[in-house]
């Protein structure tokens, strides 16, 4: 058996790290639950640990209630438990480790009390010096209770905060040491503070309801809360919310063609009904699927996709192809993180587990099945197989991204290029392993206008990244 086969990971799909969402109610309202709700609407973005701080601007300076746990949204916050938390300001946070272990101590928000008081934060993305700057500063005294990196943020925050005249100053100062991707949500006692880096690899907005104002990583969390978008926030930008509205620092911001967006977001990540940076996402995987049909035809019966993120690709694909788009999955949506995983000597399970074939919508059929990935290949073996098995004459695989050829150091979960299956293979190779009848992967070319021209970072794909990646891969190394 090929050793692509035999991967100790059993799901092959891709991971954002987290999802941040932030709130200040300038009318005094309790906010936890609003909080809940957001978080709920980002449930995609991490699935392992979710938390909520908020705090009341009108009472006890830096008195900060929190609760935190394991599992998803709605595992973790009980009606008791959202009740306990009163504030009108707040951070959420739902998390998906790529570094720092998956354990309660590693939930956000993180909260610090320091001797000015207190933060809490929220952060997603992943530091490409966070070990140097942790070493640092533990040569200096400190001592950590986690093993992430926004820790290490949250730290030179609080540090930078003792010689800065405001919290806001702070972040800034903290944001120059700092190297990678990051959107970040503080809460200070009386200030809601955004941040994105300089590249913008993660997405950040900004909403409105009411008299409050709302961070979020997308504008899915707005509409679930019945609140109206107001902008994104900026690469580079860092904005500060009081009660005298938006003040916005772009001090910090790159020209826009140094920018470099996580062509992921669009592909996989981002919920298809949420806009980043002024583009529809659902429009975005449209227009991968019509590439795909110019690129890469073939002659079918009927077009699918491989839920969720495959099938608005799919009918990309049916819409120019003309080939008609049909369902050939059904997807189980009560497979979460509490899923006990096969052994390894019936794996093969595990995928049926999550999905399973309509026979009806196959059968005597030639099959084009769109995906947003193949990562190592473990899953798409066997759903090719499931097809062919459900009664597939044919089964075509179209990619709607191009292939993994080098990992990521911002924050999504590629492993290292000698575990990718795309790495040193040629296409017609891994459509041997993976048992189509053809493969066709999106053209790298097509990137940029899938997303109407947006700077994107294609470094998983090419190996050039925005900035200078680190000399050997740290990703995880400061696990204690």
């Amino acid at each position: 058996m090929n050793p692509i086969h035999i991967q100790e990971e059993l799901d092959d799909s891709l991971h954002e790290e987290c999802g941040v969402f932030g709130i200040y109610d300038f009318d005094g309202n309790d906010i936890a639950s609003t909080i809940y709700y957001g978080l709920f609407a980002l449930q995609h973005r991490g699935q392992e640990s979710c938390g909520i701080a908020v705090s009341d601007t009108e009472g006890p300076k830096g008195q900060v209630s929190s609760f935190k746990g394991m599992g998803l949204v709605n595992e973790v916050f009980t009606p008791d438990e959202l009740a306990k938390l009163k504030g009108n300001i707040g951070v959420g946070h739902t998390r998906y480790s790529t570094a720092g272990s998956s354990t309660r101590e590693n939930a956000q928000p993180l909260v610090l009390n320091y001797v000015k008081g207190t933060l809490g934060l929220a952060h997603n993305g992943n530091l490409i010096n966070a070990l140097e700057l942790r070493k640092e500063l533990e040569y200096t005294g400190a001592i950590f209770q986690t093993t992430i990196d926004s820790e290490v943020i949250a730290y030179h925050i609080a540090r930078e905060r003792i010689n800065s005249k405001t919290v806001e100053e702070s972040v800034k100062n903290a944001i120059k040491k700092i190297k990678g991707a990051f959107s970040l949500i503080v809460m200070s006692p009386r200030k809601l503070i955004g941040a994105r880096d300089q590249f913008g690899f993660k997405p950040l907005c900004i909403g409105k309801r009411d008299n409050a104002y709302i961070l979020a990583s997308e504008t899915c969390a707005l509409d679930t809360i019945g609140a109206e978008y107001v902008r994104d926030v900026l690469p580079g930008e860092i904005v500060t919310i009081n009660e005298s509205g938006i003040h916005s620092d772009k001090s910090l911001c790159l020209p826009r063609q140094k920018e470099a967006r996580c062509i992921f977001e669009y592909i996989y990540f981002a919920r298809p009904d949420s806009i980043i940076d002024g583009v529809s996402v659902y429009q975005s995987r449209i227009k991968a699927g019509r590439f795909l049909a110019m690129d890469h035809p073939v002659e079918a019966d009927v077009v699918v996709g491989v839920p969720e993120s495959g099938n608005a690709a799919a009918l990309g694909y049916s819409l120019e192809s003309g080939i008609p788009y049909g369902t050939a999955f059904v997807k189980n949506s009560y497979v979460g993180r509490t899923f006990i995983k096969p052994k390894q000597s019936n794996r093969e399970s595990s995928v049926r587990v999550k999905l399973n074939v309509l026979k009806e919508a196959v059968n005597g059929k030639r099959v084009i099945m769109i995906d947003d990935s193949i990562v190592r290949g473990t899953t798409s073996d066997r759903i090719v197989g499931m097809l062919k098995e459900a009664g597939a004459t044919e089964v075509h695989v179209r990619i709607s991204s191009p292939p993994f050829i080098s990992e990521c150091y911002f924050g999504t979960d590629i492993p290292s290029k000698e575990q990718l299956i795309a790495h040193n293979r040629t296409v017609d190779e891994i459509r041997d392993i993976i048992g189509a009848d053809s493969l066709g992967y999106l053209e790298i070319n097509r990137l940029s206008e899938m997303v109407e021209g947006l700077p994107i970072c294609k470094g998983c794909f090419n190996g050039v990244y925005p900035m200078e990646p680190p000399k050997e891969d740290i990703r995880g190394s400061y696990e204690k």
